[in-house]
C-alpha cells in the first residue's frame, strides 16, 4: 500500500542536490505559481476548448478551461483534506495534507498543456500522419517504442515531457517542480508499449528514466513484475474528476451560449442531477432570476458543487483501495445514480449535438489538414539538415535568435513565408525584395512555426518546443 507521507513529498525533480529555498510560499504554492507565469501555460488562452473562438461570444478555451478545472479540483482537494486529516489524526506527517489543495490545483492548471492544437482532434492527425500518411517511411528509421509513442501521440504524455524535460537552454528538471505535483498529472503511468485497451500512456521515450525517478522517490506500486505498470498516485483521481465534472458541464453552457441548445433543452439536461427536496430548492432558486443566461449559470454552479461532492465521497469511501492500487475507474463512474445517469445523458446529448456540430467539425477538418502541412514541412526541414544558419532580423530590435545546431537552411519564398509565421513576440516581419533570396527558413525543436492559412487564425497554434513542439526534431535528428 501507497503511504501518504511518501507520497506528498516537497523535493524537486532536477534539483534534489540543491538545499530548499526558504519562503513564506509553500514549495506546492511556488509550483502554482511558476506555472501561472510561465509562457506554455498563457499560449492555452490561443487554443479552443471545443468551439472555435467567435470573439463576440466568449466560450472557453483551454486556459479558462484550465483555470476552472483548477477551482474546483482545490475544493476536491479541501474535501479529501479534511476528511485525511480525521482519519490520520495523531500521525507526525499530518501536517502535509495541508498542501493537497495546492498540489491537485497547480496539476489541474497542467493538465492539458501537453495537448496539440485542435485536442484530441489533433492528436488523432498526428496519429494518422504516421499511420496512415506520409510518415509511415520513419517506422524503419526509429525504434519501437518511438514509434509507438507517435503512433499514439497523447497530449498526457506531452504534458509530462513538457515539464520535465531539459530542454535547449533550460535548467535540468524543465519547470523544476515537486515531485508530488509532477506525478499528479501522470493519468496513465506507463509507456506507448504497455497500451492495452485505451490508446494512451504517460510518458515519450526520452522521459521514462524521469517517470522512474518520480515513481520510485514516491513509492508508487508497480502493478506487474516487471515494473513496467504502476499505479496512479492518489491525487491523479482529483485531477481526473475536476477535468471530468469541468468539461461536461461547461461545454453544455458554452453549446448554450451559441444557441446550440435552447434554454430549456439546457434546463432539461441540468435539472435531473438533483432530486427530492434538493430539485424543488434548486427550481424555486431559477424564480428569482429572469435572463436565461444567468438561470443557465445558477443551474451549472450547483450541478458543479453536487459532483464536487459526490467525487469527494467516492475518494474518501475508496481511499484504501486507491493507496492499494486494486481501484479501477474514474470516481465520476461512481457517484450516486441519480446524478450519475444526468452526467451520462449529458455525455450523450454533447456527443450529438455538441462535438458533432457543424462549426466543431469544420475546425477539426482544418486542423487535420494544417497538422499534416505543418508535419511535411517539419520533417522535411529536418531530414535534408545541410547546415547552419541564423534568421535576420531586418533590423527590428530587440529580436534576437540564437545560432542553433538544429538551424535548416532553406530559400524562403514569398508563398512559404505566407504560410508561415514564427512563434516570436514580436513576431517576425516578413522579409521585401531582394532580402528574399538571403533569408534563410528554419525548424528547431525550441522555436516551432505557425501556420497561417483557411480561415481559423485563432487556433492555428503549435506549441513551442517547450511545450512538444521539439519532439519529431529528437525523435528523427
Amino acid at each position: 500500500m501507497m503511504l501518504w507521507d511518501q507520497l506528498l513529498s516537497t523535493l524537486r525533480f532536477g534539483q534534489e542536490t540543491l538545499p530548499q529555498a526558504q519562503h513564506t510560499r509553500n514549495e506546492f504554492q511556488r509550483d502554482y505559481d511558476r506555472l501561472i507565469f510561465s509562457p506554455p501555460f498563457r499560449r492555452l488562452q490561443n487554443k479552443t476548448q471545443v468551439f472555435p473562438l467567435p470573439g463576440s461570444v466568449f466560450v472557453h478555451n483551454r486556459l479558462t478551461h484550465s483555470l476552472e478545472v483548477s477551482c474546483v479540483g482545490r475544493s476536491l482537494a479541501n474535501n479529501a483534506a479534511a476528511f485525511l486529516t480525521e482519519k490520520y489524526a495523531g500521525e507526525e506527517w499530518i501536517h502535509k495534507l495541508q498542501s493537497l489543495d495546492d498540489i491537485v490545483a497547480t496539476a489541474c492548471l497542467a493538465h492539458d498543456m501537453g495537448n496539440p492544437p485542435f485536442g484530441h482532434s489533433g492528436e488523432r492527425a498526428i496519429i494518422s500522419y504516421f499511420c496512415d500518411g506520409h510518415g509511415k517511411d520513419f517506422q524503419a528509421k526509429i525504434d519501437p517504442q518511438a514509434w509507438a509513442d507517435i503512433t499514439h501521440y497523447d497530449g498526457n504524455a506531452n504534458a509530462f515531457r513538457l515539464l520535465s524535460h531539459q530542454f535547449l537552454g533550460r535548467r535540468a528538471g524543465g519547470f523544476a517542480l515537486t515531485y508530488s505535483t509532477l506525478a499528479s498529472i501522470i493519468k496513465y503511468p506507463y509507456s506507448s508499449l504497455q497500451i492495452e485497451q485505451k490508446p494512451k500512456f504517460g510518458f515519450f521515450a526520452p522521459e521514462e528514466e524521469s517517470f522512474h525517478r518520480v515513481v520510485e522517490h514516491l513509492g508508487m506500486l508497480p502493478l506487474d513484475q516487471e515494473q513496467k505498470r504502476f499505479c496512479r498516485h492518489p491525487l491523479v483521481y482529483l485531477v481526473e474528476a475536476a477535468d471530468d465534472i469541468c468539461y461536461q458541464i461547461m461545454d453544455i453552457e458554452d453549446a448554450h451560449h451559441l444557441k446550440l441548445l435552447t434554454p430549456q433543452e439546457t434546463y432539461d439536461l441540468l435539472l435531473p442531477f438533483f432530486s427530492g427536496d434538493m430539485r424543488g430548492k434548486v427550481e424555486r432558486g431559477l424564480t428569482h432570476l429572469d435572463d436565461d443566461n444567468e438561470k443557465v449559470a445558477y443551474l451549472r454552479s450547483r450541478v458543479i458543487g453536487t459532483l464536487v461532492y459526490e467525487c469527494s465521497e467516492v475518494f474518501n469511501q475508496h481511499e484504501e483501495e486507491i493507496l492499494g492500487g486494486t481501484f479501477t475507474g474514474s470516481l465520476i463512474d461512481y457517484i450516486s445514480e441519480v446524478p450519475r445517469a444526468a452526467y451520462k445523458h449529458c455525455s450523450e446529448v454533447a456527443f450529438h449535438r455538441i462535438y458533432n456540430a457543424h462549426q466543431v467539425v469544420e475546425i477539426e477538418i482544418a486542423g487535420h489538414q494544417i497538422i499534416s502541412v505543418l508535419l511535411d514541412r517539419f520533417l522535411d526541414a529536418v531530414m535534408n539538415m545541410l547546415g547552419y544558419s541564423l534568421i535576420a532580423h531586418h533590423g527590428r530590435p530587440g529580436l534576437h535568435l540564437r545560432h542553433d545546431r538544429r538551424l535548416c537552411p532553406r530559400p524562403v519564398s514569398q508563398d512559404i513565408w505566407h504560410e508561415l509565421a514564427f512563434a516570436l513576440d514580436p513576431p517576425l516581419a516578413p522579409p521585401r525584395g531582394e532580402e528574399l533570396s538571403r533569408t534563410t527558413i528554419f525548424c528547431t525543436g525550441e522555436m516551432v512555426g505557425l501556420l497561417s492559412l483557411l480561415h481559423v487564425p485563432k487556433d492555428i497554434f503549435l506549441p513551442s518546443g517547450r511545450s512538444g513542439g521539439g519532439l519529431f526534431f529528437e525523435l528523427f535528428y
